[in-house]
């Protein structure tokens, strides 16, 4: 891997504090990769042989079963992805495929584990982030069950106007698509749902959203830090 990339990767909470041999030791093994669109890095399943971070593009996290396919997540730089199956020495549960020209370092996962043993603080900032990552999941699933379609999509409008600043216009993430399987809808259910928005002030106009009524959107979708807040 080229050392010009060390910096970036060691401002990864993952990574901050462990001690420089051990992080020298990672670096030595891994490995950096550039891949085009639409490439499947990883196929659930299979065994987990590295830890993967994006360092510039984004990958789609995916599942399919039955002859049916579901998006889980989006990753962006600077971030691992899929770590839990490299601590466990486990099957990948996701498969993952590249959004846009991205580059990606491959660190073993067997050198993952090793350090693990090694070095207290990069032992205890992996279970930090799978923490995380399990409160994340946690709150997707009370998103999932205990609201209605419409309430999904609601909050998911608020959650990202408040990433782009809190700007009434802002610009979705995703196409319509793959922001209905990450919500758990089909694309004939979210154009229902986005419909369904108008009263509330919400409309529309390919991937441009306004939100022309904070309040009534707000009073209406109930957002709830215990579900929405996914950076605690």
């Amino acid at each position: 891997m080229p050392e010009s990339d060390y910096p970036d990767i060691r401002e990864l909470h993952l990574f901050s504090d462990m001690a420089d041999e051990h992080f020298l030791s990672l670096m030595r093994g891994a490995y950096v990769q550039n891949f085009p669109p639409q490439i499947e890095l990883i196929t659930e399943g299979d065994p987990s042989d590295f830890l993967h971070i994006i360092l510039s593009g984004s990958v789609d996290l995916f599942s399919t079963w039955n002859g049916r396919e579901t998006s889980m997540a989006t990753v962006r730089p600077i971030s691992t992805f899929i770590l839990a199956a490299t601590v466990k020495d486990a099957p990948y549960l996701m498969s993952t495929q590249t959004l846009e020209k991205s580059r990606i370092a491959l660190i073993p996962s067997q050198d993952v584990r090793a350090v693990f043993d090694a070095d207290g603080n990069f032992a205890r900032a992996i279970v930090t982030e799978l923490a995380q990552c399990y409160r994340s999941v946690v709150k997707a699933q009370k998103d999932l069950k205990l609201r209605t379609s419409l309430e999904r999509l609601a909050n998911y409008l608020l959650r990202k106007q408040k990433n782009a600043g809190g700007a009434a216009e802002f610009d979705l993430d995703y196409e319509k698509k793959r922001l209905a399987s990450v919500l758990g809808m089909t694309p004939e259910n979210l154009s229902r749902a986005f419909k369904g928005l108008q009263p509330y002030g919400v409309s529309v106009n390919g991937a441009r959203v306004r939100i022309g009524d904070q309040e009534d959107l707000e009073r209406f979708a109930k957002p709830n830090p215990l579900i929405d807040d996914f950076t605690t």
